[in-house]
């Protein structure tokens, strides 16, 4: 089994930034893609960023531009660099890994 620990979450100031970890444990040899989705209070959830492991990445149209998406293969961790933060990057961000296993979330709160 795969159990993903997510960290980094927290209060900015809009144009802040912020940077989320997700490192994922026990059965990880056959993970390929990793990534976050975040959800706020009465919307869908969405995606945010993804990458895999031969480096390509997708990001929401929301993000580009301002979050990065990185991952450390040796430590099976993911970052993601979140710049240039808005009120409306309020959610709950949660890492998946092939979207098949589900962190249990971490929020990130932007002030204006």
């Amino acid at each position: 089994q795969v159990q993903l620990v997510e960290s980094g979450g927290g209060l900015a100031q809009a144009g802040g930034s912020l940077r989320l970890s997700c490192a994922a444990t026990g059965s990880v040899a056959y993970i390929n893609a990793m990534g976050w989705y975040r959800q706020a209070p009465a919307k869908q959830r969405e995606l945010v960023a993804e990458i895999n492991l031969d480096g390509d990445t997708k990001y929401g149209d929301s993000v580009k531009g301002r979050f990065s998406i990185s991952r450390d293969n040796d430590k099976i961790t993911v970052y993601l660099q979140m710049n240039s933060l808005k009120p409306e990057d309020t959610a709950v961000y949660y890492c998946h890994a092939d979207e098949f296993v589900w962190g249990p979330g971490t929020q990130v709160t932007v002030s204006s």
